[in-house]
């Protein structure tokens, strides 16, 4: 059978102040008036049953999630004592979906991504899922770049494994870390690298194989941790397996290593969400190229974000290329060449006892 795993974990720290420990970005109404993780649910809705969706977050999430989204119940969530990265989030929810269908096949999702059309989505997915179900084989979804992007990692593509088809799928030459502004004006214009989107579609059985050729200590405590699955013993397990466990990515564990991992070449259109510069590519400029939301005053001021959620009014006049957020009890001002390194300034957050109340 097929499910869906929604890794909802993370603090989205590049969305800070809007993002905080207890509002992750997620959990935030970014890019519609739903939040990030009710778009992504809603993306498999009608293709895969609730109660085959699992969603992987934090503790400090469960109850949030459970009132935002009151058509959840408890088993949809898989609880992680800690975060320790994709690699062991995928890891535990193969474990419990392997316990219950050992033929289970996985379509894994990111919460906090701008997919369209969502149609053509799910007609991708499906075809991932009929190869996974029939071979032996790692797929990833790779999107056609549509700009030189060097905050995106890549896949180059090998040759192609399904002559005709109508979604094509290829073997993947490599994965390549987020490049340096000439490499990624090549790999746009070469037409044989992909932007590695995180959505995965495999059988619980060809991954654990995976895993366990690669890392076979992960492979074998997430066995033994599956046994305990749905015994007085699982919740106890679980915290050892975290506390044991590599903090380290599905795709640097796995996938960079595995011999059998093949790729989709995707025609929608994807963007990971991943900081404050993203919303200039999802909403709508005004003349001068800003995004506004919210109560703002914008006097000679070109392309600029501003983003005011607190109450009464932001005003600028005479800037360009900032961020500018607002929220009740703190406001944000970057230059948007800094937006990137924004994780540097919450780290100072975080050393100041006075000002960890702001994350």
């Amino acid at each position: 059978m097929l499910y869906a795993v929604i890794l909802a974990g993370g603090r989205g720290e590049r969305f800070w102040p809007l993002s905080r420990s207890e509002s992750p970005k997620q959990l935030l109404r970014l890019t519609s008036d739903k939040t990030m993780l009710e778009e992504t649910f809603s993306r498999v809705e009608g293709f895969i049953p609730l109660e085959r969706t699992l969603i992987v977050t934090g503790e400090e999430l469960k109850e949030k999630i459970l009132s935002t989204m009151r058509f959840l119940k408890e088993d949809n969530l898989l609880v992680e004592p800690r975060g320790r990265n994709t690699c062991l989030a995928i890891g535990l929810a193969a474990a419990h979906l392997g316990k219950q269908d050992p033929g289970a096949v996985m379509v894994v999702l990111s919460s906090d991504h701008q997919i369209s059309p969502p149609q053509r989505l799910v007609e991708i997915l499906q075809t991932a899922a009929d190869h996974a179900q029939e071979e032996d084989c790692l797929l990833t979804i790779g999107v056609v770049p549509t700009r030189a992007e060097t905050a995106y990692g890549y896949i180059e593509l090998q040759e192609m494994v399904t002559a005709g088809a109508a979604i094509p799928i290829y073997r993947v030459k490599k994965f390549k870390e987020k490049p340096s502004k000439l490499a990624a004006q090549e790999y746009y214009y070469d037409r044989k690298h992909l932007w590695n989107s995180g959505i995965f579609v495999w059988s619980i059985k060809s991954l654990l194989s995976a895993m366990k050729s690669a890392k076979p200590d992960l492979a074998g405590a997430l066995r033994e941790y599956q046994e305990k699955i749905g015994t007085a013993g699982e919740l106890p397990a679980r915290r050892e397996l975290y506390q044991e466990a590599e903090n380290v990515s599905v795709d640097h564990a796995i996938l960079e290593k595995a011999k059998n991992v093949l790729t989709i070449k995707a025609d929608i259109h994807w963007d990971d969400v991943g900081s404050w510069l993203a919303l200039s590519r999802i909403k709508k400029l005004d003349r001068e190229n800003n995004v506004i939301i919210g109560e703002a005053l914008a006097l000679d001021t070109y392309e600029t974000t501003i983003l005011n959620d607190g109450p009464g009014l932001v005003a600028t006049y005479g800037v360009s290329d900032l961020v500018v957020v607002r929220t009740d009890d703190v406001v944000l001002v970057a230059h948007k060449t800094r937006i990137p390194d924004i994780k540097e300034l919450v780290a100072h957050l975080s050393k100041d006892e006075k000002l960890r109340r702001f994350l």
